[in-house]
């Protein structure tokens, strides 16, 4: 068996596998058939208010909260989101971070988060790259992925985002499957989130060690349930 061969043989028992467990999440989701929200069991809390207006070297900048790129339609928005916060901070050096997070109450198969590798396209943008890079931080690991996106010629503009399902920040779609089933299991519909950071930079390397920055610094300020629900960190 030639290496090329054995390795098109993992990836198409690897695709099966996958297949396999992401139906038998959908068949679990739709007998199951929970009918109580998740948010309704949680104290009700506004994205704004989990994040500071200022922390660590950052501070909200009041004069740019019009340049934070929405990739989305306000229309698309306001029906899958029940909350969403959109701020720009600067820090001494005067480099700013954008930052976005979106909290809907229903995780559905017609209602759920927005991968930015979807919006961001929709929008006019280019896709340069995608890649998962953990976040490694005191608090936990983050699943953090990380894209390359462009409009034009000149504006390039790095991301760094993770999604949560419930309290669980999720790898990829086979684990926010397996998180939503594991609700249902209990009766509930999650709730999701996506938290957004970016910055204009044509040094993407520089750019995700500037992102990494400013999240280091907010999880540092922000108490140990605000971690929890921003980013599924449980320390």
């Amino acid at each position: 068996m030639t290496e090329e061969f054995a390795s098109q043989r993992r990836l198409v028992i690897k695709s099966i596998v996958m297949f396999a467990c992401m139906a038998s999440a959908s068949v679990v989701s739709t007998t199951l058939k929970p009918t109580l929200r998740l948010s309704e069991t949680r104290p009700k809390v506004r994205m704004a208010d989990l994040v500071p207006k200022r922390f660590g070297s950052w501070t909200l900048d009041e004069f740019s909260g019009g340049a934070v790129v929405n990739p989305q339609a306000q229309e698309m928005l306001d029906i899958v989101y029940a909350d969403v916060l959109s701020r720009v901070y600067v820090n001494a050096r005067g480099q700013r971070i954008m930052l976005s997070v979106a909290y809907g109450t229903t995780q559905t198969d017609a209602l759920q988060v927005h991968k930015p590798e979807i919006c961001y396209p929709a929008q006019g943008f280019r896709l340069l790259s995608s890649k998962a890079s953990p976040l490694q931080t005191p608090f936990g690991d983050i699943p953090v992925r990380r894209l390359e996106t462009a409009m034009g010629e000149r504006r390039y503009e790095p991301v760094s985002y993770w999604t949560t399902i419930g309290d669980h920040a999720v790898k990829n779609e086979l684990d926010k499957k397996i998180q939503e089933m594991e609700y249902a299991a209990k009766g509930y519909i999650a709730d999701g989130l996506l938290f957004r950071v970016s910055s204009i930079d044509r040094d993407s390397a520089a750019a995700f060690v500037l992102h990494e920055q400013f999240i280091y610094e907010m999880l540092q300020a922000i108490p140990q349930a605000a971690r929890l629900r921003l980013a599924g960190l449980s320390n």
